[in-house]
């Protein structure tokens, strides 16, 4: 095993000495101009991105460009190219090295299409936000282009989309499981997750002369290889093409059992077997000769009998031996062609994938695509700190590239101002491909670094007010959070490190990242610290002085948080927390704010249609948001992206968190478009564009008791459109009459749920449901509860209530108090 595969060296101990570099350019070249004002004649490697170019470190073509650039190398840039025909791929020229292809930050599929599968309006990582400024699958496409250009010139592929994409996976946007990406890109090679260690070693052996077909010996590499391939003959293969079933099993031996027994099963080569019949083996006493130098020669072995040497290790040398066997393992997974003919084969495929990805035990894998195979090598090992610092602290322009003149790059306008200070997320949320692109271990910088971009940001980035818009990464509050001991943290197998329960091994101390927040505050000319990165609740909560630190500095009056839902049948396919942590949480928030004399809210986060989900989940969901008074204005929908474990149970209706078989668990999932609307309605109750489709949901479930125009009511039983259509007898027009509504009000038939609007007491026997939580939430725009949560309807300030029955007259109404 080659040692980076074990411990690799700093990932800056090969950087030359600064008076053998090349001159640092001010922003690496777009064009033939810029490479001729640096006196260059070629490109040792030339980057192409699906995204605006923006030499910042938080957009990866500008961190790897730079990176490659401190080692010495000629990088430049073709940012957004024409993918029409292979023209604008020929701007630079051929490079020396290869093309670096990366559809940019995000997976193109994602970027371009909704959870709707319809075409985006905008894109933020686009000049003025123009759409369509790259290509679906746009890994593919640009791979296939370089190389059209310039045949030959070996194609690195990169990225979250290419991550994402490295295996077998099934695709939302044509609905089927498509090819690893390495066989229709037709790339040399696939660099997956942080690519800094691979992309740096490559880009040194290739300069060096080596091949870049015979480089099979990097972490957080993939390739194509023939059928069959190994590395060497010492390798060996653990097959797991096929679900693990039941063998034939024994009966247990009696051990009071003295005669002679016939169980043929249990015969061993140490049982010595007399006319036929054979002995009970737990009574046969196995001859062997201990291995002992120097010794005599053993006895000569009895009649029938067979002699065997024990060997005694110490466990020292035998945990080395199992380990280097381990590290010669290859994982065989179901082929491309299984996976696609069979969902349950691909759940057990991706069940198989996510357990092998902890980088101190993951095993290569490798799965066949025909007659070749896709050969997966272990993840990453983290950067450490220092490696870290190095990545952040290079010769950024901090801007986006002169190309664009005054253009408005939306994620440039929102990050401009902010600090990335770790990366990485144990949470292993099923819907997110934050960890299967970055994995569960947290990287971090240290607090001299975060410091010395604030105040490089404070110093020179155009526009600045004082205000640091987030101190963050992934999430707000993993900051030099790890596993108390390195040997568990190596051997752990673990899906994620707070769920079902947080584990007794993570550290959980938020003193550093108090700390941080503290120095980062006493920079002059520093007036503000946001925290905009979303906050693990969960996590917060056992450190009640960051808490205190957060709600006191750091809110500029809302905090984003992800409860994602409230039923526990949901948030169990999530992997999410239950909403009791919510409600421990925002006791803290409110208290905190309280005492520091500031009105603040949390702005909960929602996914409707995630996998698991019913509807009467939603409804429970709706019933809560109502409950609190608290209306959503944007809601998401579930997407599903490439590898995720929520996507596998999307497609295959299985539970990859557990066992897969052909009879283990079926989740449900909203495929269809009506169900997935409907349970997006059931987020935005109170849009009237909504009720219709709610109150077909609701009659369904058994719930028409929640249709009607009281407060005990989730939907009103007409229409907006029908409320303003018709006069009223007095002239006025309103609503002409409720409209009827199927079943009856109480214990209507067919109901699934004891849950009732208004307070109404739950059926005996069944679980505490959404309406015992709370919410602390922004009560939308408004201060001032309603009398009706139809804010579509003025009521008369002295009009009396409406007889039983009856439609409550409209009329106008005082100006609204209390609005911001």
């Amino acid at each position: 095993m080659p040692s980076d595969m074990i411990s690799p060296t700093n990932l800056f101990a090969t950087v030359p000495k600064r008076s053998a570099r090349a001159a640092v350019a001010p922003f690496l070249p777009m064009s033939r101009a810029e490479m001729d004002a640096l006196g260059w004649d070629e490109c040792d490697v030339i980057l192409i991105t699906g995204d605006a170019y923006i030499d910042h470190p938080s957009f990866g073509m500008a961190l790897v460009g730079r990176l490659l650039e401190a080692q010495g190398f000629r990088v430049g840039i073709i940012a957004q190219p024409d993918w029409h025909s292979a023209d604008a791929f020929r701007a630079l020229g051929k490079p020396r090295l290869y093309f670096g292809v990366t559809a940019g930050n995000m997976d193109s599929m994602v970027n371009r299409y909704t959870a709707d599968r319809k075409i985006r309006s905008d894109d933020a990582y686009t000049a003025n936000g123009e759409p369509n400024k790259r290509p679906d699958r746009a890994v593919t496409v640009y791979a296939q282009r370089s190389r059209e250009a310039y045949p030959g010139t070996p194609v690195v592929i990169g990225s979250i989309e290419a991550s994402l994409r490295r295996i077998a996976h099934y695709d939302y946007w044509s609905d089927k499981v498509r090819r690893s990406v390495l066989t229709d890109s037709k790339a040399d090679i696939l660099i997956f997750g942080n690519a800094e260690r691979a992309l740096v070693d490559l880009t040194h052996r290739m300069a060096a002369g080596e091949d870049i077909k015979t480089i099979r010996d990097l972490r957080g590499t993939a390739f194509l290889v023939p059928g069959g391939w190994l590395p060497s003959e010492e390798w060996g293969v653990h097959n797991s093409t096929r679900m693990d079933t039941p063998g034939k099993i024994d009966p247990p031996i009696d051990p009071y059992m003295m005669v002679q027994q016939n169980t043929s099963s249990c015969a061993t080569e140490n049982a010595p077997k007399a006319d036929g019949a054979e002995v009970n083996e737990a009574m046969v006493e196995p001859k062997a000769v201990v291995e002992a130098a120097p010794a005599p020669a053993p006895a000569a072995a009895p009649a029938g009998g067979v002699v065997k040497t024990i060997r005694f290790m110490s466990r020292e040398d035998r945990l080395a031996m199992e380990k280097e066997k381990h590290t010669k393992t290859v994982v065989r997974l179901p082929s491309f062609e299984t996976v696609a003919a069979d969902p349950v084969m691909y759940a057990h495929a991706s069940r198989v994938f996510h357990l092998e990805s902890n980088p101190g035990n993951a095993r290569a894998m490798v799965q066949a695509h025909g007659e070749r195979d896709v050969w997966i090598n272990p993840p990453p090992l983290p950067l450490r700190m220092d490696e870290m610092d190095g990545v952040y602290d290079m010769n950024y322009a901090r801007a986006p590239h002169p190309f664009y003149g005054k253009a408005r790059i939306p994620a440039w306008e929102m990050i401009r101002f902010s600090v990335n200070i770790m990366r990485g997320c144990f949470g292993g949320c099923t819907f997110c491909s934050i960890t299967e692109h970055e994995g569960r271990i947290i990287q971090s910088r240290s607090e001299p670094s975060i410091l010395r971009e604030i105040e490089h940001i404070r110093d020179k980035t155009k526009g600045f007010t004082g205000t640091i818009s987030d101190l963050g990464g992934p999430t707000a509050n993993m900051y030099r959070l790890a596993c108390k001991d390195p040997k568990i943290e190596e051997t752990c197998r673990r899906l994620s490190c707070v769920y079902p329960s947080i584990c007794v091994n993570l550290g959980t101390d938020h003193s550093k990242l108090i700390s941080l927040y503290r120095k980062a505050r006493a920079i002059p000319g520093v007036k503000k610290i946001l925290i905009s990165s979303g906050l693990r609740y969960d996590i917060a909560v056992r450190s009640p002085e960051y808490v205190k630190e957060l709600v006191t500095h750091h809110v500029g009056g809302l905090l984003k948080i992800a409860p994602e839902h409230t039923e526990e049948n949901t948030l169990s396919k999530m992997m999410k927390p239950g909403i009791g942590a919510y409600d421990e949480f925002k006791e803290m928030f409110e208290r905190f704010s309280l005492e520091a004399g500031k009105k603040q809210y949390l702005i909960p986060y929602f996914i409707a249609a995630h996998p698991g989900t019913t509807d009467l989940d939603m409804l429970n969901l709706a019933l809560w948001l109502k409950k609190n008074n608290f209306k959503l204005d944007q809601v998401q929908t579930f997407m599903p992206t490439p590898m995720a474990m929520a996507t596998t149970m999307y497609h295959s209706r299985k539970n990859p968190l557990r066992k897969v078989t052909e009879d283990s668990e079926v989740v449900e999932t909203a495929r269809s478009g009506k169900i997935r609307r409907t349970h997006k309605a059931f987020l935005r109750y109170q849009d009237p564009e909504n009720w219709p489709i709610l109150r077909e949901a609701l009659v369904a479930l058994g719930r028409a008791d929640l249709i009607g125009n009281g407060e005990k009511h989730l939907i009103p039983a007409w229409s907006a459109g029908e409320a303003n259509s018709k006069p009223n007898t007095d002239g006025r027009r309103g609503p002409a009459s409720a409209l009827p509504i199927p079943g009856t009000a109480k214990g209507a038939r067919g109901a699934k749920s004891g849950i009732v609007a208004g307070g109404a007491p739950q059926q005996p026997g069944q679980r505490a449901n959404a309406l015992t939580g709370s919410l602390t939430a922004r009560q939308t725009v408004e201060t001032k509860v309603r009398a009706s949560i139809l804010d579509t309807i003025k009521v008369k300030k002295a009009a009396p209530p409406p007889a039983k029955g009856g439609k409550p007259a409209r009329g106008p109404a005082p100006a609204p108090r209390g609005r911001k």
